[in-house]
């Protein structure tokens, strides 16, 4: 396998949290040490319920928020706050809400010129232009709306400027903050396999955040699972899909629907709610929530462990 484009190792985020008058303030660990490699042309997904720190995460990778603790490098070499505004050239993101994400007073054009503006200010108007011109094309929009504003396009149509926008730099990694789940079912299949065409075509590396693992079955080539901002279950997406080791993994996909009418699925409902990082239980973060628990889960922390397919479980599936 070549060399990976970005590597992870601890990556930890933890935020200080005000406890109000008198009381001292509170630790939020929002993701607690989570490795991983992202290869090009490859596609990493992490998945996960609302509050498990996958958007902490893509943040800390985009360069975004530096990590409290933790090492990632890009092309082997470490990345520091210091050097942020040369490095994240090479790493976009692209953010879930396509109404949001680009600026309604201006037109495409000039949305699509800002990051070549911004980091290139030596570079010609008329090369600028030109290269925004040659990527609406590339995402699939017309010449003619290169002078339009964002309003005047539906939901799709900002999801594929706002992609365009995070390739004006020619970077090497997308981050993909839940691109598709504020799109109707019908459009996100079309970004879905603008996404695969350009990765093809481009070589890039993806880190693909979601909670629908009907689209990362799809998208994904590998498969990270996190539960209160740590890495559960890390394998591929045949291993994560057919054989799930972790008991969070399984109930996580008894719950994503089957495109096969007659197939037969055991739903498992987790009981209670996703406990607050700002309060981790003691033990296995998952143990008040998981039907297999015993004394041992909730007294230690199980450490992720396997091979290429690992699980943080003292009792895993199979």
């Amino acid at each position: 396998m070549t060399e990976a484009v970005i590597k992870a190792e601890g990556l930890i985020r933890h935020y200080s949290v005000s406890g109000g008058m008198l009381r001292k303030p509170r630790t939020l660990r929002a993701v607690a040490g989570v490795d991983f490699e992202l290869h090009a042309g490859k596609t990493l997904a992490v998945v996960g319920e609302s509050g498990c720190g996958k958007s902490t995460l893509a943040r800390m990778v985009a360069m975004i928020e530096a990590p409290t603790d933790g090492v990632l490098t890009l092309d082997g070499k470490p990345v520091l706050p210091t050097d942020w505004a040369d490095l994240r050239q090479s790493v976009q993101i692209v953010f879930q809400d396509p109404y949001g994400s680009l600026n309604p007073r201006q037109r495409i054009g000039a949305i699509l010129q800002e990051p070549l503006t911004i980091n290139r200010p030596d570079l010609p108007k008329a090369e600028r232009e030109a290269r925004a011109r040659k990527m609406l094309d590339m995402v699939g929009l017309r010449p003619e709306h290169y002078d339009r504003y964002p309003h005047m396009f539906s939901g799709g149509q900002r999801q594929r400027i706002a992609i365009a926008r995070a390739l004006m730099l020619d970077p090497k990694v997308l981050v993909l903050d839940e691109p598709v789940s504020a799109l109707d079912l019908s459009i996100q299949s079309a970004i879905l396999n603008l996404l695969t065409e350009l990765q093809d075509r481009l070589q890039l590396a993806y880190l693909f955040i979601s909670h629908d693992l009907s689209v990362v079955r799809h998208v994904a080539q590998d498969v990270i699972v996190m539960y209160l901002g740590r890495a559960v279950e890390v394998g591929s997406k045949q291993d994560v899909f057919e054989a799930p080791q972790h008991p969070y993994t399984r109930a996580l996909l008894s719950a994503t629907p089957s495109a096969e009418p007659n197939a037969r699925r055991d739903r498992i409902k987790l009981a209670g709610e996703l406990p607050s990082p700002l309060n981790i239980p003691q033990g296995c973060p998952f143990a008040p929530r998981c039907w297999k628990v015993k004394d041992k889960c909730r007294q230690e922390l199980p450490a992720l462990s396997g091979g290429a397919h690992r699980a943080a479980c003292f009792f895993p599936e199979g």
